[in-house]
């Protein structure tokens, strides 16, 4: 039967053991797949969207063609990108054309950054956009707002985005379809992603490590990625890695992958070429799941991928003045970008449009043809645009009461030991929806409780393999974020455990997912979905052993700098609090949440009661460490952080020994948000609250976490900022002691205590009389602690001890 499984090997002969003629290890292609009125109407649809397309890059009135173009149907301002468009248009087409034959379930995740002009088309065509943008009718009216609409201000952008329906990938940013891809399909078995790879895509590092995320896909429980690398040569000015090397050279590199290869590059029978080959690789795919499925796995099962060969801006101008277009780089954007204002270049663009003979397309009414219908799925669910999968929101998940879990106040626990035997219930309880995604670090950051019952999904580690485990660990931020953002735009909750200092690989794909989120939460019908959230751990205050490459906490900023609407930022001091944290954000919906915790024992300061009401509150004064309770203070000491609220309460309990007329108050900050002035986030605490909690005009000392520039940027707006005072991380570090962390950054209890007498002294003269010279002594107190360190290798005996207030 046409697409029925082909002779070949697997695994497949070393190529160096091939005889030259049959060196380049490919599978001959069967003919005549296709009906003679299949092939019609896919050429019809191919020619529909891809005079759409064009048309939608240059026209803003004659969208039909009913007269010759005039420089006043030209847009003026032409933006847009064809070279890749035929080749997303053609892919488009044939994944149609498999799904009205076959039923499947199917996603269409497009790597290449500036596509939309193909994507919207095809969603024109089969009246998805109409379903979700009301107005862009499938009539002559709604095509003539389509094409008029295109790249101009309020219309759609020229890459696809959240506006696109269907669409779980921005294309502003390359190299993540991929992982995105694999995410998709976890936990979804009945689901195919055909991912389209541009070769200029392709030469990404994200893109060069995602090829193993099928390693990562249990065929038992998840679907299947389908990965088309589109091999157009070029890029937008240059040739493509990809575009340079012959059918053995790829053979040789995704066969040592672990891929089945199949080239599509027969331009004279393209159609018959590329259908069979969705048909032979879905026949592979199938082939893997019902072994996995049956309880025989294959092992180390060889996944399908093509290999599309075609010219950049195929069907476009051949050339121009003798200079090529089609089959370069001059087609990437706009290949007659004078034609408003040049003849030469008008008259070449109605030979251009003219040629897909859009008058054999549409009738009077500017409907497609029926045989361009034929080739759609005629069930609304099916087709591209509207898969649930990508516009239909998340399951909640079931999350246990943390309550119960909390532990003992005056103990020390690891606020990652304690928060792993936690996600090790979700993970319990949500089989099939939440999972961790992880860099080689989580046994490191001590969240390996969730090992316990679930292991590792890595299909290439016979120890892990088949058994459904809910941890993928790849030492990649870049395919753990894709897959990540793959899983939850598909439903999903999950969670990206990380050393602090690593997670800034990923902030560009952090923010261009939290575009993404923005502008689905503007649209009418994409629902919500699950938060990205980050567990920052392995800090800069306890990364002293690894030295100053592992100390860096400008992740922090980075999630500051997104819309307040999505930006969430939790330091949780202890344990309890860090429960509360967790048990809130995978809960939470729309955001990017990041916890910044320590994996090192720490004293738990709260109750889970207190720590749940600290964590509702956002921030609070900690009585047991304040002078009378903090009641009417001299100074206000501020942690934020596990290890910068130690020093706080360290300082505190100095203070009260050595400057007992001094009136502390200590307040912890666990929620960043509710610092900013109000209105500026939804968090952010009302100026009488904020006064109520800081005081009206006594000093504030923050002793915070990352980057004091941070804080600063956060709080300008409050008034009477020339009363506060911001120690932090600042780029000091090295292979040291822990305590040396804190002295070398400011941020040590010394350096807190003499802040607070020399700014207490300023309204409390008892102090003030003394202010210098306990200041000198707690900064000589310091030197003497550095010393030691120098002299011995290690912190002072008692520390790190639990202070005691007398």
């Amino acid at each position: 039967m046409p697409g029925q499984e082909l002779a070949q090997p697997n695994p497949p002969p070393d190529p160096s053991q091939l005889p030259d003629d049959i060196l380049r290890y490919r599978i001959e292609l069967e003919k005549n797949v296709l009906s003679p009125q299949e092939l019609k109407s896919l050429v019809q649809f191919r020619r529909a969207a891809d005079f759409i397309g064009a048309a939608m890059i240059f026209l803003k009135d004659n969208e039909l063609l009913e007269r010759r173009i005039v420089p006043e149907d030209i847009k003026n301002r032409l933006l847009g990108h064809w070279g890749t468009c035929p080749g997303l248009v053609m892919v488009y087409a044939h994944i149609n054309r498999i799904i009205r034959k076959t039923g499947e379930d199917m996603l269409y995740v497009v790597g290449p950054g500036h596509g939309a002009p193909a994507i919207l088309s095809c969603l024109w065509l089969e009246n998805s956009l109409n379903t979700f943008h009301p107005g862009y009718t499938r009539d002559k009216e709604g095509l003539r707002k389509l094409i008029g609409a295109f790249s101009v201000p309020g219309g759609f952008p020229s890459h696809i985005n959240a506006l696109t329906p269907g669409s779980i990938h921005e294309g502003g940013e390359l190299g993540y379809a991929l992982a995105v891809s694999f995410g998709a399909v976890m936990d979804k078995p009945e689901l195919v992603v055909a991912c389209v790879v541009g070769d200029g895509e392709a030469e990404t590092g994200p893109t060069a490590t995602a090829w193993h995320g099928y390693k990562y896909i249990d065929p038992k429980e998840s679907g299947a990625v389908l990965p088309i690398v589109h091999i157009n040569g070029f890029k937008i000015s240059e040739r493509t890695i990809y575009g340079t090397m012959d059918d053995k050279e790829l053979t040789s590199l995704f066969t040592g992958y672990g891929y089945q290869v199949r080239f599509v590059e027969d331009l004279q029978n393209i159609d018959q070429d590329l259908a069979a080959s969705f048909e032979w690789a879905l026949s592979e795919i199938h082939k893997i799941q019902k072994a996995a499925r049956s309880g025989n796995p294959i092992v180390k099962p060889r996944w399908p991928v093509l290999l599309l060969r075609t010219p950049k801006g195929w069907g476009g101008p051949k050339s121009f003045h003798g200079e090529y277009i089609e089959g370069s780089f001059h087609s990437h954007q706009v290949p007659l970008p004078e034609a408003k204002t040049n003849p030469e270049q008008l008259s070449a663009l109605q030979d251009w449009l003219n040629s897909y003979r859009a008058h054999e397309l549409f009738d009077e009414t500017g409907q497609p043809i029926q045989s361009i219908l034929d080739v759609i799925p005629d069930v609304n669910e099916k087709k591209l645009g509207q898969r649930k999968e990508a516009n239909d929101g998340y399951t909640p998940l079931d999350v246990p009461e943390w309550l119960p879990m909390g532990v003992q106040k005056g103990s020390q626990k690891s606020c990652m030991k304690v928060v792993g035997e936690f996600l090790h219930d979700v993970v319990e309880r949500n089989p099939s929806s939440f999972r961790i995604f992880s860099p080689d670090e989580l046994v490191s950051n001590k969240l390996d409780a969730v090992l316990r019952d679930s292991g590792r999904n890595f299909q290439w580690d016979i120890a892990s393999r088949n058994k459904g485990g809910r941890v993928i660990e790849i030492l990649s931020e870049h395919t753990c974020q894709g897959m990540l953002q793959g899983y939850t735009l598909t439903g999903r909750t999950g969670l990206f455990p990380s050393y602090e200092a690593f997670l800034g690989i990923i902030q560009t794909m952090m923010v261009q997912y939290s575009k993404f989120v923005k502008m689905s939460r503007e649209t009418t019908w994409r629902q919500d979905v699950g938060s990205l959230n980050y567990v920052e751990t392995s800090t800069w205050t306890r990364q002293e052993h690894n030295g100053f490459s592992h100390q860096n906490p400008a992740f922090i900023g980075a999630v500051l700098n997104l819309k307040p609407a999505a930006a969430r930022v939790y330091l949780p001091p202890d344990a309890n609090c860090f429960l509360s944290t967790m048990a809130h954000c995978v809960r939470a919906k729309n955001y990017v949440n990041l916890m910044v915790g320590s994996k090192q024992d720490t004293p738990v300061w709260l109750s889970p009661e207190e720590a749940d009401a600290h964590c509702i509150a956002g921030a609070s004064t900690w009585k047991f460490a304040s002078v009378d309770d903090g009641v009417n203070p001299d100074v206000v000491l501020v942690g934020i952080g596990v290890e910068m609220t130690f020093e706080v309460i360290a300082a505190a309990a100095l203070l009260r020994k050595y400057a007992p007329e001094l009136r502390v108050r200590v307040v912890n900050v666990t929620d960043l948000m509710i610092l900013g002035p109000w209105g500026t986030h939804p968090h952010s605490l009302e100026d009488e609250d904020f006064d109520s909690l800081f005081t009206a005009d006594k000093h504030i000392h923050f002793n915070y976490h990352g980057y004091p520039i941070e804080l600063k940027g956060l709080l300008f707006g409050r008034p009477r900022l020339e009363r506060v005072s911001i120690e932090g991380y600042k780029e000091e570090g090295t292979t040291t002691s822990p305590f040396d962390m804190m002295l070398t950054n400011n941020t040590s209890r010394y350096h807190v205590a003499a802040t607070a007498v020399r700014a207490g002294g300023l309204s409390n003269p008892k102090v003030l009389v003394s202010s210098h010279s306990l200041a000198t002594k707690f900064l000589h107190m310091a030197q003497n602690d550095k010393k030691y360190i120098l002299e011995f290798g290690k912190d002072p005996d008692g520390t790190f001890d639990t202070p005691v207030f007398n």
